[in-house]
């Protein structure tokens, strides 16, 4: 999957949160300072050209949902992230979080408590 640039990524946070819409809809969606609305349509172009989203024509306009769904974007950018920087070690990574004072030791208890029910 490619990966995605930081403008498109929020554009499918814009995309997710209102699950289908126009441009306008997930323009409201995002924080300030808001990109310009032509801006936006590319990115939004861009990631249909991609397969990230999909587009209906309705009158002049066009209304776009996610062609995929956010948890299983973060599955793959995170097992790529994982892949490329930590040597597909997750413990290497959970290393550098607590090296660098990122987790708490409850945080890790959690962790723990999770994988074991896992």
């Amino acid at each position: 999957m490619e990966k995605l640039t930081q403008q498109e990524e929020e554009a499918m946070q814009a995309i997710w949160q209102c699950e289908s819409g126009f441009i306008k809809d997930f323009l409201d969606k995002i924080a300030e300072p808001k990109p310009p609305y032509t801006t936006l349509a590319s990115t939004v172009k861009n990631l249909e050209r991609k397969g990230f989203v999909a587009a209906e024509k309705l009158g002049n306009s066009y209304c776009y949902k996610a062609a995929i769904k956010e948890e299983e974007y973060k599955k793959r950018f995170m097992n790529g992230f994982v892949s490329n920087y930590f040597e597909n070690s997750y413990k290497d990574l959970v290393t550098f979080f607590a090296k660098e004072k990122k987790i708490s030791a409850n945080e890790l208890k959690e962790i723990i408590n999770l994988i074991e029910k896992s």
